[in-house]
């Protein structure tokens, strides 16, 4: 098949006032894997809900197969045959795979009651045509995060889905969890099926996509074969600008004195003894493979996690790490590994997300000053360059970038002594990375202590003064990044290898 599988022209929407899409052009074809592209609040993602049939366009036209079709539900998309991965997965961990991938299609038997033995059976199909092998009457709960990944999938292909949409699949998995998932799109590809993949990774667009598209503020900015295309060139497609020194470490000289100590941490059986030293003007870099206890030691000294043993000084004073809010009072922030399920409120505005820490600045008396609280917002909005229309809106409608910039702003409004950063750039664009990389080396440079955690070793290598290699709940080396000579340096001693 050569044909179009989908192609969009003239697509254009608002919200309100409030253009998010103009004119934009956007194919697929059968057999093809086309990465779309741009920063956070680009429009791909807006896009992709028009052609799910989440939100209707305000102008322009869809062909499906060279038909055209108005697809004004999600029910209208997949009888089209356009199904999607959600970053965010959508299923129920207390059904089973099939139960999942039937959800609201249930086969039913003679008496009309659902027949859970044929929804294993065709879910058994769907697999065996996947080449990948999942039991079907297996709890969501009890599978890994590759095999929700791999049920997601199954689901929309069960639904007779001819177009994937592939929001960041790769995201929560391992790096062997990616290339399982890659071998089995290129299977996909295989059988004539159409991907629409997007992802801020580089490395993995030009693994399995044919195309790209990239899309910024809102319109069509380039498409183009990847292999007539080169990185810097996309980079400088979705940021509209050379990010020269995003990913150069400059030495800043010797950090200040002693900020903070801890000594003999101990909790659980992930934070085993650590003990490390951070200093005023300092970042730094924590480094180890899933479960070496990175994201567990940044809990405990946010006082989520209770401490077993061992003790923690902020200026030579022991403080208490007892609950965040004792945390918090002591002079230390978390930018939580996960923010839509630890670091926001979805439901709530973009202004109530950003004054949560900072309640107490907004009393007048016993009741809370609402212009007060609009100042404070306002100016923390453009401070760290958040895009949003209306910071009423619910967060859970910003972009992943946008959502990111509002986790660190309302932390940092706090004035923090030490800033705790888990995975500050997972999910954001190539810009918004820029841009908290330059506020990580910022605050350094303002005197704050910042301790980043990064599966990503380029970012890890770019703002780090030192690195900490965590190991089994412990430090096993520490680094100074002079001694560092490069990114395969560093992988060799996460691996453990000399």
């Amino acid at each position: 098949m050569t044909g179009f599988a989908v192609e969009m022209r003239g697509i254009s929407k608002a919200f309100d006032t409030v253009t998010v899409l103009s004119e934009v052009d956007f194919a697929v074809r059968h057999g093809e894997v086309h990465a779309l592209a741009g920063e956070n609040g680009a429009g791909k993602s807006t896009l992709m809900k028009i052609l799910q049939g989440i939100y209707e366009l305000d102008s322009g036209t869809i062909e499906v197969d060279g038909r055209p079709v108005r697809l004004g539900s999600p029910q209208a998309a997949r009888a089209a045959g356009i199904g999607m991965v959600f970053q965010e997965f959508s299923l129920v961990p207390t059904l089973t795979v099939a139960q999942n991938i039937f959800l609201g299609s249930e086969p039913r038997g003679r008496t009309g009651l659902i027949d859970d033995r044929a929804a294993e059976r065709r879910s058994a199909e769907v697999f065996a045509d996947m080449g990948v092998s999942v039991d079907p009457g297996r709890t969501v709960a009890s599978l890994s995060t590759a095999y929700w990944q791999l049920t997601e999938i199954a689901k929309a292909l069960a639904q007779d889905a001819r177009v994937l949409i592939m929001d960041e699949p790769t995201a929560s998995l391992a790096k062997h969890e990616a290339d399982a998932l890659f071998e089995l799109i290129d299977r996909l590809k295989v059988r004539g099926i159409a991907v629409i993949y997007i992802s801020h990774r580089m490395e993995e667009v030009y693994r399995i996509a044919d195309r790209i598209t990239v899309l910024r503020d809102g319109r069509w900015v380039l498409t183009e074969s990847l292999a007539e295309i080169t990185p810097p060139q996309i980079v400088e497609a979705i940021v509209g600008r050379r990010l020269e020194a995003q990913l150069t470490y400059t030495d800043r000289g010797d950090a200040g004195e002693t900020l903070l100590e801890a000594t003999g941490l101990r909790a659980g059986g992930r934070v085993r003894d650590v003990s490390f030293r951070l200093r005023a003007g300092e970042i730094l870099g924590l480094a180890g493979l899933m479960g070496s206890g990175r994201t567990e030691l940044a809990r405990c000294l946010f006082g989520i996690d209770r401490l077993d043993a061992g003790e923690v000084r902020l200026r030579g004073t022991r403080v208490d790490l007892s609950s965040p809010g004792a945390a918090i009072a002591a002079g230390l922030a978390l930018i939580p590994e996960d923010r839509r399920e630890q670091g926001l409120v979805l439901d709530h505005s973009v202004r109530d997300n950003l004054l949560l820490p900072l309640l107490g600045r907004l009393r007048r008396g016993p009741v809370l000053s609402d212009a007060a609280g609009r100042r404070l917002s306002q100016e923390l909005l453009e401070r760290f360059s958040v895009k949003v229309a209306d910071p009423a809106r619910p967060v859970r409608l910003l972009s992943g970038g946008n959502q990111q910039k509002v986790v660190i702003a309302k932390w940092l409004g706090t004035d923090p002594d030490v800033l705790i950063m888990d995975e500050p750039t997972a999910g954001v664009d190539i810009g918004t990375k820029s841009e908290i990389l330059d506020m990580i080396r910022g605050l350094a440079d303002a005197g704050k202590g910042v301790l980043v955690i990064s599966s990503e070793l380029p970012e890890l290598l770019a703002v780090s003064d030192r690195v900490l290699v965590l190991r089994d709940g412990t430090v096993h080396r520490e680094l100074h990044r002079r001694d560092i000579p490069s990114e395969e340096a560093l992988q060799l001693a996460v691996q453990g290898v000399s």
